[in-house]
């Protein structure tokens, strides 16, 4: 693989984005502390995330990272519907990069009508307009790029206003290592020397294969997700998954019957140093056991001391082994046709 061979394929440039990731994280940050979000906090009940797709996985990296310190409930809603308990005492936060997804701009309008308190953060759109309508805390990112690719505009601007919120503590420290972490990173994946770039040499394992993420419930969760999103949408190839230690009560079985298919199957496992103790013996015995179905098997640990750096240590692995994958499938990277096609289709209805 050349540089040119790159140019020819990921002719939309998502690579550039990932290059410029860090970046991206510093400007968010700039935008966050910049931004108006005063509101009344006090007697906040619950925390209900709205979103979908690239938007959404902020919310879901945000609960996992935050949730031995948050002392109410945060869940992210992918519905057009709000739970029953969302009222006055809940902090709805709507992200919508492009301000225009219309299961969340529908439970935008529900908690305006519920009176629960909002923030909102988006590039432009309908999310916008129902912000200043409602006179909510809006923070508002720059436009343009495909919603995946938008993650530290959806990710760090809520983490820094809840802590200017008063809600958590301050992460400065923390994310001062995160960025320092992602540069780092970026220099390593952009290399295409697949043995001192594990990004491309992790893609050339998964090519033509049907990848399995498993990783642990506890914080890694969402970095599961992340994974599976980003194969998917950029290497436009499935992915399953699963968490322990769930996945060892009815997942596990199933590793038995389809053995051609199975012995075609890339296990990857992403794994941290603090998953609980129990679960880190339970990931030993299930590797030793899917071992006997599939040759494929690859852990990738993460890497950083906080827990935002290893969270996204392994998010920003996988974006990059994600579009290696692409471009070895010999696909662009940035065009989501189907889902193009989709949403136009449900225009019509």
């Amino acid at each position: 693989m050349t540089s040119d061979d790159i140019t020819k394929i990921d002719r939309s440039g998502m690579l550039t984005l990932l290059r410029g990731f860090p970046d991206q994280i510093r400007d968010a940050l700039a935008i966050a502390e910049n931004a108006q979000v005063r509101m009344r906090t006090a007697g906040i009940r619950n925390i209900v995330m709205c979103g979908l797709g690239g938007s959404a996985i902020g919310g879901d990296l945000l609960r996992s990272y935050l949730a031995d310190e948050l002392p109410v409930p945060f869940i992210v809603n992918r519905n057009y519907t709000l739970p029953k308990f969302v009222g006055p005492n809940s902090l709805v936060i709507i992200s919508s990069y492009s301000g225009n997804t219309e299961e969340t701009t529908t439970a935008h309008r529900e908690a305006l009508k519920r009176k629960a308190r909002l923030l909102c953060v988006s590039s432009n759109g309908l999310t916008e307009q129902l912000a200043r309508k409602g006179r909510s805390p809006f923070i508002k990112v720059p436009g343009g790029l495909p919603p995946r690719a938008a993650l530290g505009y959806s990710f760090f601007p809520l983490l820094v206003s809840l802590a200017r919120l008063g809600l958590i503590k301050s992460r400065q420290k923390d994310i001062a290592e995160t960025v320092a972490l992602m540069d780092a990173g970026t220099q390593r994946f952009a290399g295409l020397d697949p043995s001192t770039n594990p990004a491309l040499a992790l893609a050339q394992k998964l090519h033509h294969r049907i990848t399995v993420c498993y990783s642990s419930t506890e914080r890694f969760d969402a970095v599961n997700t992340r994974w599976r999103g980003q194969i998917a949408e950029n290497s436009k190839a499935l992915a399953f998954g699963h968490v322990l230690p769930e996945m060892n009560h009815n997942e596990l079985v199933g590793w038995k019957v389809l053995e051609n298919e199975m012995r075609e199957m890339v296990v990857v496992f992403l794994r941290d140093k603090d998953d609980h103790k129990r679960v880190q013996i339970r990931m030993e015995l299930t590797r030793e056991i899917i071992s006997r179905y599939t040759g494929h098997v690859v852990e990738v640990w993460s890497e950083g001391k906080s827990l935002l750096a290893r969270l996204f240590s392994l998010v920003q692995l996988g974006d990059w082994v994600s579009c290696y994958m692409a471009i070895l499938h010999g696909e662009d990277p940035t065009p989501v046709a189907v889902i193009d096609y989709l949403k136009q289709s449900l225009a019509q209805h």
